[in-house]
C-alpha cells in the first residue's frame, strides 16, 4: 500500500487520519506483503490440494416417512375439531 491508495481510502470512508496513523497503516500492510512473500516462496507442488484439513464423513442415512404421533393424539388438546383440523376463533376481520 503507498500513500496515494491511503488517500483514496481516506476520501471513499470519509476518515480522517493523522500521519502518524498513516504511518503505522502504511507499514502494517508492508509487513504483511511481506509475509505474502514469504508465503509464496514455499514449494507446495508435493502437497496435496485440499477442501477440508480433516476429512470429513458425512453419515447418510436411509429417508424414511414415520409416523410418530397420531392426528387424534395431537387433537386431543384442542378446544374443538371439525373433520380432523382445529378451530379457532377469527382473529382477523
Amino acid at each position: 500500500m503507498d500513500k496515494e491508495m491511503l488517500r483514496r481510502l481516506e476520501l471513499l470512508n470519509q476518515l480522517s487520519l493523522t500521519d502518524s496513523e498513516k504511518d503505522e497503516i502504511i507499514s502494517f500492510f508492508d509487513k504483511r506483503e511481506e509475509d505474502l512473500k514469504k508465503l509464496d516462496s514455499i514449494d507446495t507442488s508435493s502437497v496435496e490440494r485440499m477442501v477440508h484439513v480433516i476429512p470429513i464423513m458425512t453419515v447418510v442415512r436411509e429417508d424414511v416417512v414415520k409416523q410418530i404421533v397420531s392426528r387424534e393424539d395431537l387433537q386431543k388438546g384442542a378446544p374443538e375439531t371439525d373433520e380432523g383440523y382445529w378451530c379457532v376463533p377469527k382473529v382477523v376481520e
